[in-house]
């Protein structure tokens, strides 16, 4: 395993960190302020193949290799964490989902301008009541002559106002447990599809996010995703790439809390000298380096282990996605108390930070039950 970075790997950062000195610094808080999506930067991000990920080239995608991957987002999300989500979707289940089940028709309708940044696409899987038990969905599907009816509700779920399209999922066969479940893909205007996006959320809120409410939406059996009994397959297809993400992700606003934290410290005065010169904060910044260097090997750990070619790499992406975030959370804490009282005023980023950290240990499957997760596997009682 090496420890440094390729020459591509290098020049995918500082492409990163450019385009987000230019793009995104000056217009992220307005973002999180106004709830609003950064339509021009996404489009952008598009032209420069930052959301083709590891799609494979020939449909649209950057053919990027996971370590590459992972470098681009937690680049990205040092900058802001929203535009590091948005070059992790097509790479995540809406697109491994299609790449991996869906027809070539299919790839070519869908997947190819999702992952060129032409259209925006979300995932409905969580429902009210199910969330990370994803056979527990109360959502129904049933065969009407060359289509499917869907009926039931998604919460929970991102891109609703900017999809053009979802990947969702429906319980065919309750009596087959998730041998029941079908996958489809559900265009945004279909007849009986609504979407009800919470707003002044806490965090993530450049993003849409909310419910998506399926009352008799008529699908064409074209758009069934694998073959019926395929859903489970198809939403369990990319958990390890989702969890990759958000552990990137995580790394990259680590960073930020700790660049942020350096630099108040350095200027901050208090009883003549800066507030770095007492131990208490420096027992703090020494806490965000440590953590910050080792949640960065365990995330690289994961995407050269799915570089080298492992499928399923179910313990380490728990073991990444848990660290990074509870080290994210950790970190974003001491970053608000290293600033004091500016840690409420906008004008610092640390307060944004804040509030996505406690998300990041949500999203991708809570930390509790990763813990569950590699305790499991580590006891025998779960294959690896």
């Amino acid at each position: 395993m090496d420890f440094g970075y390729s020459e591509e790997q290098l020049l995918t950062r500082q492409t990163a960190r450019d385009f987000c000195e230019r793009e995104v610094v000056p217009y992220a808080a307005e973002w999180d302020a106004q709830e609003r999506f950064p339509t021009d930067a996404a489009r952008k991000m598009g032209q420069l193949g930052m959301l083709g990920g590891v799609i494979p080239e020939q449909y649209g995608g950057a053919g990027m290799s996971y370590q590459t991957y992972a470098v681009l987002l937690e680049e990205l999300a040092r900058y802001d964490q929203v535009i590091g989500a948005l070059a992790s979707f097509p790479s995540g289940l809406m697109g491994a989902g299609i790449l991996l089940y869906g027809t070539q028709e299919q790839r070519q309708r869908y997947l190819v301008p999702l992952a060129r940044g032409e259209v925006f696409a979300g995932t409905g899987s969580t429902e009210p009541r199910s969330g990370t038990d994803v056979a527990g969905m109360t959502t129904t599907c049933y065969r009407d002559g060359d289509s499917y009816v869907i009926n039931g509700a998604k919460m929970w779920i991102s891109m609703l106002d900017e999809a053009s399209f979802f990947l969702t999922f429906a319980m065919l066969d309750r009596s087959k447990g998730r041998r029941g479940i079908c996958a489809f893909i559900v265009d945004k205007h279909a007849p009986g599809l609504r979407v009800a996006p919470v707003k002044n959320k806490v965090g993530y809120r450049a993003i849409s996010t909310g419910e998506l409410v399926l009352d008799g939406v008529r699908v064409p059996a074209d758009n069934r995703v694998g073959e019926e009994g395929q859903g489970f397959n198809v939403v369990m297809c990319a958990v390890e790439n989702g969890r990759l993400g958000v552990a990137a992700r995580a790394v990259g606003v680590t960073q930020a809390c700790l660049d942020a934290s350096v630099k108040y410290a350095q200027e901050r005065i208090v009883f003549e000298q800066p507030i770095g010169r007492y131990q208490l904060i420096q027992s703090k910044i020494t806490d965000m380096v440590v953590n910050v260097e080792a949640a960065r090997l365990i995330t690289h750990k994961l995407a050269w282990l799915k570089d080298q070619g492992a499928v399923r790499a179910r313990r380490e992406s728990s073991i990444a996605k848990m660290f990074a975030t509870d080290v994210l959370m950790r970190s974003a804490t001491d970053a608000c108390q290293i600033h004091g009282a500016y840690s409420c005023s906008p004008e610092y980023a640390v307060g944004r930070y804040f509030r996505d950290a406690k998300f990041f240990q949500i999203v991708e499957g809570t930390n509790e039950i990763h813990r569950v997760l590699i305790a499991e596997t580590t006891l025998g009682y779960r294959s690896g």
